[in-house]
């Protein structure tokens, strides 16, 4: 299921007067940080200007995977999987996790190299990941025997539906106490005194001294208003399911072209990550120098366009008053086009790589806008400039596997506990403070 703005709103929760935390975006870092918030006993609000899980957060490839990550994000990621492995028992609904692996097929020996550069940090944090051979690839994928040189593989890495995942968690919060509302943004902040003393939301105000903004790809617009810059571009990634499909594979494999995960309904979810697609605007110029190392270091991956709503993207608002309608209302769901060069590509990585997938049809292909870093690292953080104002974005498409290790993270943070994990590497003044912007391999 994607999510529009024509889905219906199946959170609406009345604003309060007062909380101890307001979340601004309902997806999966949004949901998972108002989780563990409810369960230290504050009291939250989350408030979505779309609906719940309808951007990205619905739209990913389903992977919870620790192989390849950046170092600094590697334990946040264990931590995440072993909670989404306990979420997915403590919910009262199923969320299709399991643990079946994750493969990076390998078809030369400069890729087999490339993979076991990795294999020390692995070892560092006893991970399971090792190398495959040829052979014990083809045992793996029962498709097409005799094409890979090897893989790296990791069998403790998992899947999730995301469509079902993260509405289930956010009706749990809503069952320990905590409120939700759809169709309903935040347009400002209201500052007293140096210090976060409210939200102003297009409903009404709110009392808080603390706000979590985990909005995605609309974070550097929201931010922009209150005088804070962000360096944050998106990137158009295009999915697609197939039909019910023979089992080639259970667990979620990179397959030189293509990636596959087998789904719950027993179809695949099926991209190609070489055509991403971000589309050049009035940020692509204002972050060019941050972000020129990603790009150079993903020229095979990310293809730029110009595309429809060129003026629109020149010309952004990045002012307007607190009674005035914000660009968020106008369009509360990021809804994008699924890429044809994408899903072209897609059917045919699947048939040079997986024939028994070639002529399964596409039950339905969808895009979602990835929000990406310079660094390709999130931001999570308090920003410095903002007493009480908290930063959990950029997640540059690693949102769904981090996010409840991420929201234990951000709780922690909102409610001054000490960290558990290393987070120099996401805080949010590396931007300003003259740090090279260095992708990790989680790119």
């Amino acid at each position: 299921m994607i999510f529009s703005e024509q889905s219906p709103v199946t959170f609406a929760d009345e604003l309060p007067d007062a909380v101890d935390v307001v979340v601004i975006g309902g997806g999966v870092i949004g949901i998972s940080t108002a989780w563990y918030l409810v369960q230290s006993g504050a009291s939250v609000l989350v408030c979505d200007k779309g609906r719940v899980a309808g951007e990205q957060s619905s739209r990913n490839w389903g992977w919870i995977r620790q192989q390849a990550r950046d170092p600094a994000e590697l334990p946040i990621v264990i931590d995440s999987i072993n909670q989404w492995e306990r979420l997915s028992r403590e919910l009262d609904e199923d969320i299709g996790f399991t643990r079946r692996g994750v493969l990076y097929a390998a078809a030369s020996d400069d890729e087999l190299a490339a993979h076991e550069k990795w294999l020390d940090t692995a070892a560092q944090h006893q991970l399971d990941t090792h190398m495959l051979s040829g052979a014990q690839v083809d045992e793996l994928i029962k498709d097409k025997p005799g094409q890979w040189r090897g893989g790296m593989y990791t069998p403790s890495d998992g899947r999730a539906e995301p469509f079902k995942a993260v509405p289930a968690l956010a009706r749990a919060v809503r069952r320990r106490g905590g409120r939700i509302r759809e169709s309903c943004a935040v347009r400002s902040l209201d500052m007293q005194g140096g210090l976060t003393a409210g939200v102003v939301t297009e409903l009404g105000y709110v009392k808080t001294q603390a706000v979590v903004c985990a909005g995605g790809a609309w974070s550097t617009l929201f931010l922009a208003n209150l005088g804070v810059t962000l360096p944050q571009l998106t990137v158009r990634a295009t999915v697609a399911r197939t039909a019910v499909a023979p089992d080639v594979y259970g667990g979620n494999a990179a397959l030189g072209e293509v990636a596959i995960r087998r789904r719950q309904d027993g179809g695949y979810t099926v991209a190609s990550s070489s055509t991403n697609e971000h589309f050049i605007g009035a940020d692509s110029f204002r972050f060019f120098t941050k972000f020129l190392p990603a790009l150079s270091a993903s020229v095979r991956f990310i293809r730029l366009r110009f595309g429809d709503g060129l003026v629109e993207r020149m010309l952004p608002t990045r002012r307007w008053r607190d009674d005035e309608i914000t660009p968020f209302e106008e369009r509360r769901v990021l809804n994008p086009a699924p890429s044809p060069r994408a899903v072209a590509a897609m059917r045919k990585g699947l048939a040079r790589r997986v024939p028994q997938l070639a002529d399964i049809p596409f039950a339905e292909s969808w895009a979602g806008m990835i929000d990406v870093t310079p660094d390709v690292v999130p931001v999570m953080d308090e920003v410095a400039d903002v007493s009480g104002l908290f930063l959990a974005t950029g997640f540059s498409g690693h949102g769904f596997g981090i996010g409840p290790g991420a929201g234990r993270v951000m709780a922690d943070l909102v409610l001054g506990k000490p960290a558990v994990h290393d987070l120099s590497r996401f805080r949010f003044s590396r931007f300003a403070d003259g740090s090279p912007m260095l992708p990790g391999p989680g790119l």
